[in-house]
């Protein structure tokens, strides 16, 4: 499985109200359940204007039919090559391959 991260575009989400991120949420949940188990929605970070979700899929098409369905924007999809720390300074090894 690859993590994917996905910036969203969406102006003015930073301003949203913890019940509109809340129905947000619920709708992307009720879609990755109706794509089944090869999605998962890790976390997201929310900006003033943008998102930045980190997802598992076998595919970037996997997301994109995901954020089509979701009617989420998908501005940008990169698969995750490596994870690196703070630990990397230490320790070079310690990048580790995502897939």
């Amino acid at each position: 499985m690859h993590k994917f991260i996905i910036e969203r575009d969406t102006p003015g989400v930073g301003q949203l109200t913890p019940e509109e991120l809340k129905n947000a949420s619920q709708l992307s949940c009720k879609v990755l359940r109706a794509l089944g188990p090869d999605i998962e929605w890790v976390h997201s970070y929310v900006t003033a204007n943008k998102l930045y979700c980190l997802y598992r899929a076998p595919s970037e098409d996997l997301i994109r039919q995901y954020a089509a369905n979701a009617g989420f924007p998908a501005s940008s999809v990169s698969n995750v090559s490596t994870t690196i720390t703070p630990a990397t300074a230490a320790e070079p090894t310690s990048a580790r391959p995502t897939s």
